[in-house]
């Protein structure tokens, strides 16, 4: 490890296989917290590069545990985090529509790194376990359109980094990988990206891959589509600028995208957006990312069609129906 940071500290670039050896040391345990600490403070201080992220990404999912869930046409939404705006959880909501209006998603999480509560988190304060068998994840998947994978569970390599990670409470490369490494190897896929580096870096990556994607950066930072003014949006098809005017939707203001300030909190939020409950801003930006997923699986829909499609999925109670089944069926 010392040989990779001393190349590090000299302002050099890792290849493909140096950033896979880098990682594999990490998560096989072979760093000690020091050198864990270091290698993540240098890629706070310069950007990874497209080779190293792709090293990374190869040596986390080769030590993943695999759900065998027996497809892989299935989609997930996810964000990077880091963005620094601890937002109602956005992302995770728009699974649950997109796996009411019928399609299959395997939605790849954590707890709350660098925000007050992430999937994991507010997930669990609403009965879901993490503890599934791959037997099991299949029948929710079945059943309830939608299974969980706590990254935890599927990442034991990831241990020997979280203490670190935590103790930083910082965005680290980490925050960067979470999105690339669902275990599941979803075909289609949403991300949302803290910034427009970081929205090009996905999109140079996954260009390299068999994934359906798109990925999404809000120019006011948000690591998802705030609908508070411009995003950019890059899919295989190529790019645009997107605005809640091209759903016909009204803009946003920050403020009422505000998540929980505890777990507790951010799940009643979660709750009454799926039960009806929600504010209209609330509503319209949980429903337009789902939208984003549902025109990835279905890339001949127009964007308007394709909130109609999530927009209904929620109105007819149907992504509530789906926690529902997610949670009983344990």
């Amino acid at each position: 490890m010392k040989h990779l940071l001393n190349q590090l500290f000299n302002q050099q670039i890792l290849t493909h296989a140096e950033a896979r050896e880098a990682m594999l040391r990490i998560g096989q345990g072979e760093a000690n917290a020091s050198e864990m600490a270091a290698f993540m403070t240098v890629y706070r201080m310069r950007p990874i590069s497209v080779p190293e992220l792709a090293g990374f990404r190869e040596a986390l999912l080769s030590l993943s545990r695999d759900p065998e869930l027996g497809t892989r046409e299935t989609v997930d939404i996810v964000g990077t985090g880091g963005d620094g705006k601890d937002t109602l959880n956005i992302s995770t909501l728009a699974c649950f529509v997109v796996a009411g209006a019928g399609y299959k998603v395997t939605k790849h999480g954590n707890i709350g790194v660098s925000s007050v509560c992430g999937s994991s988190d507010v997930l669990a304060q609403l009965g879901v376990a993490f503890g599934a068998s791959n037997d099991l994840l299949k029948r929710q998947l079945e059943h309830a359109n939608i299974c969980f994978l706590h990254a935890p569970s599927f990442h034991p390599a990831m241990r020997h980094a979280g203490p670190v990670r935590r103790e930083l409470g910082v965005r680290t490369f980490f925050n960067i990988l979470g999105p690339l490494v669902n275990p599941a190897r979803p075909r289609y896929q949403v991300a949302g990206t803290f910034s427009l580096e970081l929205l090009r870096l996905y999109q140079y990556l996954l260009q390299q891959t068999d994934t359906c994607y798109a990925v999404v950066h809000a120019l006011d930072g948000y690591d998802e589509l705030s609908l508070t003014g411009a995003a950019k949006l890059a899919t295989i098809a190529g790019e645009q600028l997107l605005t809640a005017t091209d759903f016909g939707l009204a803009a946003k203001q920050p403020a009422e995208l505000a998540g929980g300030r505890t777990p507790a909190e951010s799940a009643r939020l979660f709750v009454d957006v799926l039960e009806g409950r929600a504010t209209r801003a609330q509503r319209d930006v949980v429903t337009a990312n789902a939208a984003l997923a549902i025109r990835c699986l279905e890339p001949q829909l127009g964007l308007r069609d394709a909130l109609a499609t999530a927009q209904e999925s929620l109105d007819s109670g149907r992504a509530r129906q789906a926690l529902r089944q997610l949670v009983a069926l344990q």
